[in-house]
């Protein structure tokens, strides 16, 4: 008798959406849009509720932010799951409800579609993770907002450089980022 399950063809993921593969722990980069690119955080206020909503839900659903980048249309984390934490996919979609009614209350557009679609990646290898950390930190150079990363207020370059080892900031930073692939054409 054949194996019912050897005749089937194998599941091919959705080509028009991200796959977003977020099952157990693990440390993840994660970059999301907002809808057609538009900039929509363009008052410093509203990059900072978008800052203090994503500082106090990694530390809701228990993940360790390790680096992050917010601008007015587009954001990049990094964050390291813990045993007990919640899931991500759940984080990113109460971080998007949240920072979007807050948002569009706030410039008196209820109801606006605000953010796209997240893509994520699981970093596995070391030199990958430690490329991304600071491609994630000097992202607002690459987008010629700030000379040095650390000038950039939304970014935690300079939290970085203040809690980590003069040694660890070295090694993060001499990692290069130009052959990181991220999406990144905002």
């Amino acid at each position: 008798m054949e194996n019912p399950d050897s005749t089937r063809k194998p599941i091919n993921d959705w080509p028009r959406a991200p796959v977003h593969r977020l099952e157990g722990n693990g440390i993840y980069m994660v970059t999301a849009a907002t809808l057609d690119k538009a900039h929509l955080f363009v008052e410093p206020v509203h990059l900072e509720a978008l800052e203090n909503s994503l500082l106090k839900l990694s530390k809701q659903y228990d993940w360790q932010l390790e680096a992050w980048s917010l601008f007015p249309n587009h954001y990049h984390f990094i964050a390291r799951g813990n045993p007990g934490s919640g899931s991500l996919r759940k984080w990113i979609t109460h971080l998007h409800s949240e920072s979007a009614r807050e948002l569009n209350r706030a410039t008196n557009n209820e109801g606006r579609k605000v953010w796209h679609n997240f893509w994520d990646s699981q970093l596995t290898y070391e030199s990958s993770y430690l490329a991304r950390l600071n491609y994630v930190h000097q992202n607002p150079v690459k987008h010629g907002l700030v000379p040095v990363a650390n000038q950039y207020k939304w970014c935690s370059a300079a939290w970085f450089e203040r809690t980590a080892t003069p040694a660890q900031v070295k090694t993060i930073y001499s990692f290069k980022t130009d052959e990181v692939n991220v999406r990144d054409d905002f």
